[in-house]
């Protein structure tokens, strides 16, 4: 008799824990998120949400009616983050509540509603305006790029500007200063727009400065190259070298004046333009290779005292 007494206090322990347990729970907060079958709710109770599980079994329902006494059924669709519920249920071993009934009012569903399209708009807005910041930011990589490309060819072209100029001063000294020499003869070969080739109208007069060369002691040839000021600056050059280089062949192969009698063929480019050299009759007259013959004044004058 004794021993049936605990047992019997023990029973009804377990039975009120249980009771306690499966007892109605009742909140009302509003839907903070929604992943399937569960839903947190933000309740004042439990700011950070408590979690509920919807069922087969759960019934939804919006309240109707001036008194609120009347419910209609709806889907749990209609759960949506946003929406301010009443949910009752029991609670599970997790401290979860299962759902038995979930209503909400409809001006509420209303309200949800149009936060959650609200925030698909700014959804929406924040991917366009995340898509065309990375097409701008695309758009200054490709400029950068670009800058830095042609940076690297202002650079290339001020350097190929600069040897130019220094090949130009070379042939100036080489060239341009004929004080110790005789100028005996001349001949100007014009060339037309772009071109290297000698028209075959020059051969018969350097032909015959060639003759009249080998006519005189210790002559030397000069073949100087220029080009008109229309086009790059980098293009003229080579253009007025071509074309010394041309003229050069010419005395060489036939009219047979030795190379040890030629002075290195000088590119002069755009430098000693002559005349006027804006119309195309002035551009015409820079187009040109100056040949001449040299003699030394001082072996001239050696003869002369013979």
């Amino acid at each position: 008799m004794t021993l049936g007494k605990p047992i019997a206090v023990l029973s009804l322990a377990l039975f009120a824990c249980l009771s306690i347990l499966a007892q109605s729970t009742k909140i009302h907060g509003m839907i903070k998120s929604r992943s399937g079958a569960t839903m947190t709710v933000q309740t004042t109770d439990a700011p950070g949400g408590m979690v509920v599980l919807l069922t087969d079994d759960t019934k939804v329902g919006q309240i109707q009616g001036v008194l609120k006494a009347r419910r209609k059924d709806m889907s749990m669709a209609a759960l949506i983050p946003g929406l301010e519920v009443q949910v009752e249920g029991t609670l599970n071993g997790d401290h979860q509540l299962v759902a038995e009934l979930v209503k909400f009012q409809g001006n509420d569903l209303e309200r949800a509603q149009a936060i959650q399209a609200g925030m698909h708009e700014t959804h929406a807005a924040t991917e366009r305006n995340r898509e065309e910041l990375e097409k701008q930011n695309a758009e200054l990589k490709a400029q950068s790029e670009r800058v830095a490309e042609n940076q690297a060819n202002i650079e290339a072209n001020a350097a190929k500007i600069a040897a130019h100029k220094a090949m130009i001063s070379e042939a100036v000294a080489r060239f341009g200063q004929l004080d110790d020499y005789y100028i005996l003869d001349e001949v100007t070969v014009l060339f037309a727009n772009g071109k290297s080739l000698v028209d075959p109208k020059y051969q018969p007069r350097l032909m015959e400065l060639a003759q009249k060369a080998k006519t005189i002691d210790a002559y030397m040839v000069q073949v100087v190259g220029y080009a008109s000021s229309s086009g790059s600056t980098a293009v003229n050059q080579r253009l007025s070298e071509d074309r010394a280089g041309e003229v050069t062949h010419i005395l060489t192969q036939q009219g047979n004046i030795p190379l040890t009698r030629m002075l290195a063929p000088g590119a002069m480019g755009e430098s000693r333009q002559v005349g006027n050299d804006k119309g195309a009759e002035g551009e015409a007259q820079n187009r040109r290779v100056v040949v001449r013959i040299l003699q030394n004044k001082g072996i001239a004058g050696l003869q002369g005292e013979q």
